[in-house]
């Protein structure tokens, strides 16, 4: 009876232990990148401003893509049409109305384009949303040069680096404080379920097709706000710059390098890819997309898991080796 009464105890801790330490950690990490604007330079918050960037991005992508397992390169399109919502009504409204706007812009955008594409999977899901992106950017390219008659937009508002920073940062603690709950919501395990086998979680009753939508709709809100917080640090936008193709593939990588397994695992992959790329463009900026190709190729043969996986990996044999120790201790 002791064992029996002992044992929810021990299995217990180190879920507690873990959840505080990742508190801990969390709390640390937002501290410090307060202490960005007024200790660093220019470069430095410009610098910080592109990791906070795609940390929302790639921990946005994770939530929804990571549990479903269903890979999005629509990330550009979300993206530009929060840049765009700002050229538009940058100068005529309030700048809290312009980021309501925006994410509203963006949460329409995904409602079409789940409608049309959640009931598919695997590449055709992949090839989908890539080729909404670039229809997308190829729609608002022959509007502003056969309607409008100019090729890109000017976005003149008084947002400053430091504004750009903060509400980056504070996207991000909202964002990742929405992964912990998700992660251990009903929501976010009807999205584990329909992740791991969509038909039996239709048969448990979860309708797939309603928690998806969701979730993906929530999660390209919070990337049409980006879009739109970092819009007045470009100053001129153009189709090419705001649907980017590029930015989906980078999301990707780094979500994937970091691993895809828990939500703030996309953000691991985030940091040391972005000072790579740093040093990519300063250095070899005419072979960046090869590099990055070839990044990717390295992280599904090497790292197939991510980051985290490998961690998760060494941290199982570490625990098998010391249960076998035990095992023959007590022989």
């Amino acid at each position: 009876m002791n064992h029996t009464q002992s044992a929810p105890t021990i299995v217990n801790r180190p879920g507690v232990k873990s959840d505080a330490l990742k508190g801990i950690a969390f709390t640390a990490i937002i501290a410090l990148l307060a202490l960005v604007p007024a200790w660093g330079n220019d470069y430095i918050t410009s610098l910080f401003i592109g990791l906070l960037m795609y940390a929302n991005l790639a921990t946005a992508w994770g939530v929804f893509c990571g549990t479903t397992r269903r890979i999005s390169l629509a990330t550009a399109a979300f993206v530009g049409v929060g840049c765009y919502t700002v050229a538009l009504l940058g100068e005529a409204m309030p700048w809290p109305v312009v980021l309501l706007a925006a994410a509203g812009a963006g949460g329409i955008l995904a409602l079409v384009i789940g409608l049309c594409t959640l009931r598919l999977s695997g590449m055709y899901f992949v090839i989908f949303t890539f080729g909404v992106a670039e229809m997308i950017r190829q729609l608002v390219t022959w509007y502003e040069s056969s309607v409008q008659g100019s090729v890109g937009r000017y976005i003149f508002l008084d947002v400053t680096s430091d504004g750009i920073y903060w509400q980056l940062l504070v996207l991000f603690v909202l964002v990742w404080l929405s992964g912990a709950w998700l992660s251990r919501s009903r929501l976010g395990f009807a999205l584990r379920l329909i992740g791991s086998d969509h038909v039996a979680a239709g048969s448990c009753g979860i309708d797939t097709v309603r928690v998806r939508l969701a979730v993906f709709v929530g999660t390209s809100m919070v990337m049409s706000l980006v879009g739109a917080i970092v819009a007045p640090r470009w100053a001129y936008i153009e189709p090419s710059i705001a649907f980017n193709s590029l930015i989906s593939f980078q999301v990707l990588v780094m979500a994937l390098l970091g691993g895809i397994a828990m939500y703030f695992g996309p953000v691991i992959g985030v940091v040391p890819l972005i000072f790579a790329f740093e040093l990519l463009t300063k250095y070899f900026p005419d072979h960046f997309s090869m590099v990055l190709g070839a990044i990717f190729l390295l992280i599904v043969y090497l790292l197939p898991g991510g980051i985290l996986g490998l961690w998760k990996r060494t941290n199982m044999s570490h625990l098998m080796r010391l249960a076998r120790r035990l095992e023959h201790s007590h022989d």
